[in-house]
């Protein structure tokens, strides 16, 4: 069952900082944002939202929203049921059965690889990532460590998509133009 939902996925960050602009001009057509940046000011994270929420709109990305549920104008919410598309994280089968009860469209196994954002975290590796994913009836997305290069051997376990941070921000990254 081919996707119904974005398969190419940035999660926004803190660490990022003026690199977000890159990653966002890098993502294809269609493609998701989730918006994080729990850390940043509420103020400030207003601002920057109605920024990525402009650009979202002009490139005709997919925004979703994590955190705060009073901003306005996400096509989605992360990890918490709300309108629209939900996109849930999974670690394990458990949690990935969980978001699936939850009303999760979209559930984002990580991660598949050691990964900057979460230093010292046990990857799940490929064959584990697998198993959690398997069979879900929702678009099933790896994260952790991915990009282009890691893409196929994911893609031929069974996953929809991919998430990345680096990877996008990245000069050397995957391009909307690829």
């Amino acid at each position: 069952m081919p996707a119904r939902h974005p398969v190419r996925w940035l999660m926004t960050d803190e660490r990022q900082g003026e690199r977000l602009w890159r990653a966002l001009d890098r993502l294809p057509r269609g493609a998701g944002v989730i918006f994080r940046h729990y850390r940043t000011p509420p103020a400030e994270r207003r601002v920057l939202f109605a920024r990525v929420r402009h650009i979202a709109r002009r490139r005709g990305l997919v925004l979703v929203l994590a955190g705060d549920a009073s901003l306005r104008g996400a096509a989605g919410v992360h990890a918490r049921r709300g309108r629209g598309l939900v996109t849930w994280p999974a670690h394990d089968r458990r949690e990935a059965l969980a978001a699936v009860r939850a009303g999760a469209d979209v559930v984002l196994v990580s991660p598949v690889f050691a990964t900057r954002s979460h230093p010292g975290a046990r990857a799940l590796g490929l064959w584990r990532a697998a198993a959690v994913a398997r069979g879900l009836p929702v678009t099933v997305i790896a994260l952790g460590g991915m990009d282009e290069r890691r893409w196929p051997r994911v893609a031929a376990l069974g996953f929809d998509g991919y998430a990345a941070i680096d990877a996008w921000s990245r000069s050397s990254g995957p391009s909307s133009r690829t």
